[in-house]
């Protein structure tokens, strides 16, 4: 498979419920958002898909929580928002325009600090 990647960064809260200390409170985090795109054979072009196309949509789903209480993106099923949750959301929100763009499977690992993420990844046809 190849692969292509791009990264940007955003600031966003949270609060994970019945934690004590600055956790169980709602504290900000600097996220690290990295995303993988893979494809088994590159296009006409040599690609796996345009890099402008994937830092675009990018940019637009880190623009929806930056600065923001990630309340905002909580499925109803989860009690809060984990590096998890918002790495499965960021999959969701970039699948469309990585599938647009020719990808074949996304990986998403979202950090919340130097040593520590979570991560999504599937398929995106």
């Amino acid at each position: 498979m190849y692969e292509v990647g791009t990264a940007t960064e955003v600031r966003a809260s949270h609060v994970m419920p019945g934690m004590e200390g600055p956790e169980g409170r709602l504290h900000a985090h600097d996220y690290r958002l990295e995303v993988v795109v893979e494809r088994a054979e590159l296009d006409e072009r040599g690609w796996v898909c345009d890099l402008d196309l994937l830092d675009a949509a990018l940019a637009a789903a880190a623009q929806q929580v930056e600065g923001k209480d990630l309340e905002v993106i909580r499925p109803e099923a989860a009690e809060a928002v984990t590096v998890e949750v918002f790495a499965r959301w960021l999959h969701a929100a970039l699948a469309e325009a990585v599938r647009n763009a020719g990808g074949q499977l996304l990986r998403v690992r979202v950090w919340e600090s130097a040593v520590a993420f979570g991560g999504y990844g599937a398929p995106v046809a």
